[in-house]
């Protein structure tokens, strides 16, 4: 039998696990042109929350009564696809259950021996991918800058720190947690961190970048946004990754009040949807790949067990007590 988790009502601020319905039915047969997965590890990650949500966005929202949208990491059981044979490991949107059919174009070889799987929903997944293409292409980061990241600790923010520094960049971390900032510094090569529950966040920038933030990657939003604008360069570039201090709002957040900094700054704040760039994940691929097999790229995976656990998974991504890509390894996989 196949086990799902299906979204049964849409969330008011944190998902509960009244808001999840778990199904049982019989594991499908691939149809032509398809591939019968056995689902290993899922990620887990803050974008989730807004899928939960109904309304327009860049994607459309998961429907009540449909196995909850994921990522996810696989073995191939059977295939009527010419690509893809019996024992292969792949890459694609598998979602919340044991057992996925999927097209085989939607799907992509993984090499178990070149890194292990999780790292594949991390630093060479989306996340990574996300980093690459949002720093480099929006971000523009040049020799001697200055970036900031927030969420520094999570699967991208790790990912973006590390690239800045590759290009030359001084890198400053937000994250909450003694822990945290001291892993950022000591294990990912950070020049410094900010920690947000222990400090103020604007003075805390003020101190640590002296000649403003030239890039700010932001992955949180709020407050955390608030202070970057208050500490800008001129001709600063700020990129809008996500907002995860917003997400569970039950009430419509406020814009950031201080968006003027903008304009005194001729600074520009574009978002960015890592789907936006499929053409080019084979570039992003190469290069992070490359970089991990020199040691310059470090990728750090927080694995939680259990299908039947998601739900109280899921909300690890926002109490903070994920510590790197949070990645949820299915029960007798």
């Amino acid at each position: 039998m196949n086990r799902q988790v299906r979204l049964a009502a849409r969330p008011v601020g944190l998902p509960k696990r009244s808001d999840w319905q778990f199904t049982s039915e019989p594991v499908p047969e691939p149809g032509e042109g398809e591939v019968l997965v056995k689902v290993r590890y899922l990620s887990l990650d803050p974008a989730m929350r807004g899928w939960m949500n109904e309304g327009k966005s860049y994607i459309p929202p998961v429907g009540i009564g449909e196995v909850m949208r994921a990522g996810g990491i696989g073995q191939v059981i059977a295939s009527r696809h010419p690509d893809f044979a019996e024992g292969d490991s792949v890459s694609g949107r598998l979602n919340v259950q044991d057992y996925a059919c999927v097209p085989g174009a939607q799907l992509s070889k993984v090499d178990p021996a070149a890194a292990p799987l999780p790292v594949y929903l991390s630093a060479l997944g989306m996340p990574g991918m996300t980093a690459y293409f949002g720093l480099l292409d929006i971000g523009k980061p040049q020799p001697g800058e200055t970036v900031v990241v927030s969420g520094a600790a999570g699967a991208v923010g790790t990912v973006v720190g590390q690239i800045a520094k590759l290009k030359g960049c001084r890198v400053v971390g937000i994250a909450g947690g003694a822990g945290k900032c001291r892993y950022l510094v000591e294990e990912m090569g950070f020049d410094a961190a900010v920690d947000y529950k222990a400090e103020d966040v604007r003075a805390a920038l003020r101190r640590e970048c002296p000649k403003g933030i030239d890039v700010f990657f932001d992955n949180v939003g709020g407050d955390t946004l608030e202070a970057a604008l208050a500490n800008l360069a001129r001709h600063a570039r700020i990129v809008i990754c996500g907002a995860i201090s917003q997400y569970n709002n039950t009430t419509p957040a406020p814009g950031p009040k201080n968006y003027m900094a903008l304009l005194v700054n001729r600074a520009r704040m574009e978002g960015m949807v890592v789907f936006d760039y499929a053409d080019r994940y084979a570039e992003a691929v190469r290069d992070l790949s490359a970089w991990m097999a020199e040691g310059k790229l470090k990728s750090r995976e927080h694995i939680v067990c259990g299908l039947d656990g998601f739900p109280e998974a899921l909300l690890k991504l926002f109490t903070g007590e994920n510590f790197g890509k949070l990645v949820l390894k299915v029960a007798d996989a």
